[in-house]
């Protein structure tokens, strides 16, 4: 279920972008990406996630670009959320890539 949330989430967000920044959409997505999270991960961790310390930064720009687009500023509430998913997600982003580069080992996707 979580999978999918997080999934209709990011659906619904590249499809609020392309229809230029269509405000309901982007909330939706919005709200749907945090569902899937919390159903990934689970209520406290999840809090424990965007609570930290070093990550309230990053959290407080998160949640209020996403207020801001539920208030229908979608750009700039967007521009508020990728700062902040950025910020958030900083020291996943080795980790991303790194996984990125194995993928070109397997056999079959090496030659495309």
């Amino acid at each position: 279920i979580g999978v999918g949330l997080v999934g209709f989430g990011l659906f619904f967000l590249l499809f609020g972008i392309l229809l230029y920044f269509d405000s309901v959409l982007l909330a939706l997505g919005n709200l749907l990406f945090l569902s899937g999270l919390v159903f990934i991960i689970g209520f406290r961790r999840t809090f424990t996630f965007f609570f930290q310390r070093p990550k309230l930064k990053g959290t407080s720009f998160f949640f209020g670009g996403l207020v801001v687009v539920l208030m229908r500023w979608p750009i700039l509430g967007m521009l508020l959320e990728a700062y902040g998913f950025i910020s958030l997600f900083r020291s996943f982003f080795p980790v991303a890539f790194g996984f990125l580069g194995t993928l070109a080992n397997i056999p079959l996707l090496s030659q495309v």
